[in-house]
């Protein structure tokens, strides 16, 4: 079934918005502009966001000046070695005076997520977050609850090879639809940081800019978006060149090309367009695919990183010039006997 493209004032409000949380998350954290664009794409299109990089760079700060952009709820975990499943999801605890199980429900009952240092808990914690990131509910105690909409779950990780931490298994990983890394700033993004926490936290200067309602109305907005036959055999011809490049073990997966659609149909919007164009997927492409791949043994002591390959990978797959087409246009009557054409 076929949804109708987006109106002009649908993706103005879509941009506006989302220059506004833009605005708001700078307001915090400066020349993160890549990674902001990737964090405001994974929220559009519904998804989970993973941020992976050493301690101090501002991960968590960023996934803070998220939510508090947001008028939603917001569910808080600092993930620990001695943290249980039931911290995330929920207990049902007994009530001695009618004699019957009332359900507490946990964190993870919220529209954003933050998983804080994800990888710290153990493997059997990190499963608890399985069920919610993919089906969006959480089973506790035989019964099943649907967990509130939008809702994302934006993690953070330090590199597995620090002490104390525990890789994420493959398909965790998977169910993530981008992960992005914030890097250590320029001097001069440095210095305007400096300048703006001297004795003050800039977290608390945060403001919502939407809400719920706003922001599921976007992400609705954000699934019309129409994307070109053209723009589709793309995405399958690069996670096809993952699953027999050679310097790869594991290549992307059929959810990670559905996302990867997903994802360059966010971006589209808050371009203002109602079309997804290559560029959209070559901009996201090692965002949404890089942490899903596992490098052979070869290429890893070589020195390729799985974001490596795949920047060669996007290098060498020829872009669809046919793609850049308008959509579709659709006739529609106005007036008994005449017709006219709008996109």
């Amino acid at each position: 079934m076929s949804h109708p493209l987006p109106t002009e004032a649908e993706l103005a409000e879509v941009a506006e918005v989302t220059a506004r949380m833009r605005q708001s998350i700078g307001t915090v954290l400066a020349g993160l502009d890549q990674a902001v664009t990737a964090t405001l794409a994974v929220v559009l299109a519904e998804g989970h966001l993973l941020m992976e990089d050493v301690p101090g760079v501002g991960k968590t700060t960023l996934a803070r000046a998220l939510a508090l952009s947001l008028d939603c709820s917001v569910g808080r975990l600092q993930f620990t070695p001695d943290l249980l499943p039931s911290d995330v999801t929920g207990v049902s605890i007994f009530r001695s005076d009618d004699h019957r199980f009332e359900f507490r429900p946990g964190p993870i009952f919220a529209n954003v997520v933050i998983a804080d240092e994800i990888n710290r808990a153990s493997p059997k914690t990190q499963a608890a977050l399985l069920e919610s990131m993919q089906e969006r509910a959480v089973t506790v105690d035989g019964q099943t609850r649907p967990l509130p909409r939008p809702f994302v779950v934006v993690a953070t990780q330090n590199p597995i090879e620090m002490e104390g931490t525990y890789p994420l298994p493959e398909a965790q990983r998977d169910r993530f639809m981008a992960q992005v890394s914030i890097g250590y700033p320029s001097a001069r993004d440095e210095m305007v940081m400096l300048d703006s926490h001297d004795g003050i936290d800039p977290l608390t200067q945060v403001r919502p800019v939407t809400d719920t309602e706003t922001l599921a109305r976007l992400i609705a907005v954000a699934r019309r978006i129409y994307a070109a036959p053209a723009i589709k055999q793309y995405i399958v011809d690069l996670v096809t060149a993952t699953r027999h490049d050679s310097a790869l073990r594991l290549g992307a997966s059929p959810r990670a090309a559905l996302q990867l659609l997903a994802a360059a149909k966010a971006r589209a919007a808050m371009a203002g367009r109602n079309h997804v164009l290559p560029d959209d997927i070559k901009a996201l492409a090692v965002s949404v695919l890089a942490h899903r791949l596992i490098p052979s043994t070869e290429a890893r002591l070589a020195g390729r990183t799985p974001a490596k390959i795949l920047s060669e990978t996007v290098a060498r797959t020829s872009v669809p010039t046919e793609a850049r087409d308008l959509p579709p246009r659709r006739e529609q009557a106005v007036l008994p006997g005449t017709r006219v054409t709008a996109v």
